[in-house]
């Protein structure tokens, strides 16, 4: 993963995402694509001919480029290169651009916009996008490469996309399990065992424990207390979701997850 997409926003989860990015590119001697969306559209009810958002534009572009500031210094000082893209676009649309020629995008798994939702920006990227997102918690200071890793199963197509991407961070992880949650729903004749999981990471040359774990109550509990009691790092999960217009609407375990969980999310559609 020599290519990591940061996203860029003076926000409260900011310091988990860069501080992530960081010990990825460290790890991988990899570059970080620092990419800073401004956000463009300023109107306000009753300014019919953007006269506000005229004014206004200049002191959102000089607070952008302090902050810019603020994280190249820190950069700087940790020694890893960087590149720099802003411009007043949607986060969403920015981010996937520059996500076309990367290995990875860092996000958080909060709204950046604040509040406790689930990120609709990670779920906008890891649908539309073709790279993998690795969403992270706010409360998240380090990402430890060699963690056990927890792959969450079901046989989709998503799962295996997942597992797929997730090959150089999991060849770093002092441990893989595969986790499948016991369903009551018969498999579809298309869904892929856990076995075939663990044979396409032996011929990468990684080993792996396959685990069945009961249902008890939702999904998502079930993975975030199998993470909780293996001290995973992350959780690799297929990205579920579809999209009503301009939003991305995301599959129950995965805004469950993204709601809740206390470790970085891989998620790949």
């Amino acid at each position: 993963m020599r290519s990591i997409v940061l996203h860029i926003h003076d926000d409260d989860c900011f310091e988990a995402r860069f501080q992530t990015a960081l010990d990825l590119a460290k790890a991988f001697d990899g570059n970080i694509d620092c990419v800073q969306p401004i956000p463009f559209d300023l109107t306000a009810p009753g300014d019919i001919y953007g006269m506000g958002a005229a004014e206004m534009a200049p002191i959102i572009r000089e607070a952008a480029d302090k902050f810019q500031q603020k994280v190249e210094a820190r950069l700087a000082a940790e020694g890893v290169t960087w590149t720099w893209a802003q411009d007043f676009d949607a986060a969403g649309y920015l981010l996937i651009a520059h996500a076309a020629l990367a290995d990875l995008v860092v996000l958080s798994t909060s709204d950046p916009a604040g509040g406790k939702a689930p990120s609709s920006l990670a779920g906008h990227v890891a649908i539309h996008s073709q790279t993998p997102v690795l969403a992270v918690p706010a409360g998240v200071r380090s990402f430890d490469v060699s963690a056990p890793a927890l792959v969450a199963w079901n046989g989709s197509v998503q799962a295996s996309h997942a597992l797929r991407a997730a090959v150089p961070l999991l060849r770093r992880a002092s441990s893989v399990q595969i986790a499948t949650v016991e369903e009551e729903r018969e498999m579809r004749s298309f869904d892929l065992p856990a076995t075939a999981g663990a044979e396409f990471l032996s011929r990468n040359g990684i080993a792996c424990e396959i685990v069945a774990i009961p249902r008890r109550g939702a999904a998502a509990d079930v993975l975030r207390q199998a993470a909780d009691m293996r001290k995973a790092g992350y959780i690799v999960l297929g990205a579920y979701g579809h999209t009503r217009l301009r939003e991305t609407v995301f599959g129950g375990v995965t805004r469950d997850l993204l709601a809740h969980s206390r470790v970085p999310l891989f998620l790949c559609h």
